[in-house]
Parts: structure tokens; sequence; C-alpha cells
């Protein structure tokens, strides 16, 4: 009866970079960082130009990786 009492941890599937949490809410921020150091810079208008586009893309990335599991 005892075999029945005990209980193995469940084994967690390995997923792959890019469906784990961690990792990607990591380089969210860092998109965004970037975003927001390419708006301030004075220097290249083309990193301003592209400045917006790393911070929405930071931010939705960062919005849709929350929902992933851990």
């Amino acid at each position: 009866m005892s075999h029945l009492i005990e209980t193995s941890t469940p084994v967690r599937p390995k997923r792959p970079f890019f469906l784990r949490r961690g990792p990607m809410e990591t380089i969210a921020t860092v998109l965004i960082g970037l975003g927001f150091l390419m708006l301030f810079q004075p220097f290249l208008l083309v990193l301003y130009t592209y400045s917006l586009v790393t911070l929405l893309a930071g931010t939705v990335m960062f919005i849709i990786v929350s929902k992933f599991p851990e």
C-alpha cells in the first residue's frame, strides 16, 4: 500500500527558449530601454526615427510574453 501513497514529482515539460517567460521578459525590457536611449540621444536622426518602433515592439512583446507560462 505504501507505493500508492508515494507520488512522484510531475515532470515539467521542457519549453524552447522563445516560449519561456523569464528570458523573453528580459529581452522585452532591454528593447524598451533601448528605445528610450534611442529617443533621448541627439546625434543620429535614424536612431531617433526608429525609437518609437523599438518602444512599441518592446511593449507589445512584454504584454504578450507576460501571458506565457513560467
